[in-house]
């Protein structure tokens, strides 16, 4: 059995999801995904369903009904691929701001010792592209107060694109996990290095969305804001 699983979440991503599934499958490196699609209106689902005729061994559809927030996404597909004996779980957005190539830096990474290995964009070495200079700094200095309030030494604290050894999704409760939306991302890190665990950032290029919609929001900021707080006095 394949030991690598790409976790996706999806919700209208039919102008990405053909696009990233045949282009995960193309790497150097065999990797499965799992797709997790929230009820997608615009037929993503429906997309992957043909793409499973093709690849019928390595591409999986978890579908849910609704909209039901990235964090609890992730934890469902950590307990799929836990539960199928997969040795390293990956996340990774569907728009192609993550660079599928780099699935197999973040790999390297944890074969080379660490437990988790972070797509980062504030490590030397990595940077954003497309975005306007107001984002950035709002991401950049995001992290700048995350890293403040938890004391957690990570230049990229929200990143989405990381490599986890199983091990450490199985022993950092994910029955427990709060934050559902961007402050989810912060609490991940946060628990595996509170456990003691190695987390070790992977300079890449963050390139913003070139088809689709953004799922960003203000509630998202909002959610990540008071969350850090929450977890350092928890």
């Amino acid at each position: 059995m394949e030991e690598k699983l790409v976790i996706i979440p999806t919700y209208n991503e039919k102008e990405n999801i053909e696009k990233m599934v045949r282009k995960v499958f193309s790497l150097s490196k065999p990797f499965h995904l799992l797709i997790i699609d929230d009820g997608s209106p615009d037929g993503t689902a429906s997309i992957v369903k043909g793409l499973q005729k093709e690849f019928t061994e390595s591409l999986h559809l978890l579908e849910r009904k609704g909209k039901l927030g990235l964090g609890t996404a992730y934890i469902a597909g950590f307990k799929w691929g836990i539960e199928k004996g997969y040795k390293y779980i990956f996340e990774m957005d569907c728009d192609f701001s993550h660079n599928p190539d780099d699935l197999v830096r973040l790999h390297d990474a944890c074969e080379a010792g660490a437990d988790v290995a972070i797509g980062s964009r504030y490590c030397k070495g990595g940077r954003v592209s497309n975005w306007p200079l107001g984002r950035i700094m709002m991401s950049y200095f995001a992290s700048v107060y995350v890293r403040l309030v938890l004391w957690m030494n990570i230049k990229d604290t929200t990143a989405g694109f990381k490599c986890y050894s199983a091990e450490v999704l199985k022993n950092i409760a994910l029955d427990e996990v709060r934050f559902i939306g961007y402050a989810f991302q912060i609490e991940m890190k946060y628990r595996a290095w509170k456990k003691g665990y190695k987390l070790v950032e992977v300079p890449i290029t963050f390139v913003d969305r070139i088809e689709g919609t953004s799922k960003m929001s203000t509630g998202i900021f909002k959610e990540a804001f008071w969350g850090v707080i929450q977890m350092r006095f928890s």
